[in-house]
Parts: structure tokens; C-alpha cells; sequence
């Protein structure tokens, strides 16, 4: 189905991995430490953010003075605790096996390199993936399309001749700015 394309690119979060629920989860914790309020809709919106950005949204809809920075760490710091324990691939990793060793494959997500690394290889599917390019590796996020086209550009792919798998409208924003074909995984 995908054979036309030189190079498939996968978001990770809620495309490749259930791993929503526990980002969700983690944010709820930190924010009742702190006594803030975010609303499921909210945090939705934002989804394929990087942490710090949709911290920086919290505290601005609290009229908060936190650090995002932190108050994204003190997030991460939950999600550790949690992710590894509650997070499940999602069907689409079926598209990642079937195109193993045939096409050149990247994760680009808003997760940091280093949690994103570690989830994929405890769920078994790491060594699928050519190229990982995460919020900590780019400085432009979605919905700018420069973790896609460092995506495309590692994998030794022209932009054009890749497909990107979203669940996220700034995903899907990104991929249409960076020139890519792509998937809403949301109608599958």
C-alpha cells in the first residue's frame, strides 16, 4: 500500500504506541501537586507538543509564574514512573514489521530522545526504526515541519517521497509544511 514512497516517517505517541493515557496521567499528577488546571479538550489540542510547550500553556491559562521547563520535568519525571508499566503498540506497528528491511523508516515525536528511545526498545520495536529525531533533537516543533524533514534528510530520503503516520493535527500541520504525503492515523 505504502511501496510507492522511498521513506515512511511514524509519530510515536498515539500512532505507534498507546502511550497517551500515561502522558495524561503524569500531567494530571503534577498539576494537582501545583494546583492547576488543564482540561482534557486543552491538552488535546496540543497533542504532538513538546512537553515544555504545553507546560508553557498550562501555566499561561493559570496565570502561573512557573518554569514551563521544570514544571515539564516534574511531568517527565511521572511518566517515567509510569510509561514503561501502561504503554502498548498500536495496531499501525503492523505497517513499521511489513516494511522492515524494505524501506527506510524514522519515528519523529514530540517525546525527548532519550524516553522515546527507551519506550520503543521495552516495547521490542527500536531496531525498526533507521532514524529517531525527537523534541530535544530539532529546535523547531510541530507544527514547523523541521522534525520531519530531519526525518527524511537521516534516512537519505527526499521529503517529497515520504509519508508521514500523524494522530495529531500539528503532526499533520508539519507534515504538510514539510511537502510529505500523510497518514491521519485517527481515520484508520
Amino acid at each position: 500500500m505504502y511501496d510507492h514512497y522511498h521513506g515512511l516517517i511514524f509519530d510515536m505517541d498515539g500512532t505507534l504506541v498507546n502511550s497517551e493515557p500515561a502522558h495524561r496521567q503524569a500531567w494530571k499528577q503534577v498539576l494537582a501537586q501545583h494546583r492547576l488546571a488543564f482540561s482534557f479538550e486543552q491538552m488535546i489540542a496540543l497533542n504532538g507538543s513538546p512537553g515544555w510547550k504545553i507546560a508553557e500553556q498550562i501555566l499561561i491559562a493559570n496565570n502561573a509564574t512557573l518554569d514551563p521547563r521544570q514544571l515539564a520535568a516534574e511531568k517527565d519525571q511521572q511518566l517515567d514512573k509510569i510509561l514503561l508499566t501502561t504503554s502498548a503498540l498500536l495496531p499501525l506497528i503492523g505497517v513499521a514489521r511489513h516494511y522492515y528491511g524494505r524501506l527506510p523508516m524514522a519515528v519523529g515525536t514530540g517525546s525527548n530522545h532519550q524516553m522515546a528511545d527507551r519506550l520503543l526498545t521495552h516495547l521490542g520495536v527500536r531496531h525498526l526504526f533507521n532514524v529517531l529525531i525527537a523534541a530535544d533533537d530539532v529546535e523547531h516543533h510541530k507544527p514547523d515541519p523541521q522534525t520531519f524533514l530531519e526525518c527524511a534528510r537521516q534516512m537519505g530520503v527526499e521529503a517529497a517521497q515520504c509519508v508521514v503516520f500523524e494522530d495529531a493535527d500539528f503532526g499533520i500541520q508539519a507534515a504538510k509544511a514539510a511537502g510529505m504525503d500523510f497518514v491521519d492515523v485517527r481515520l484508520l
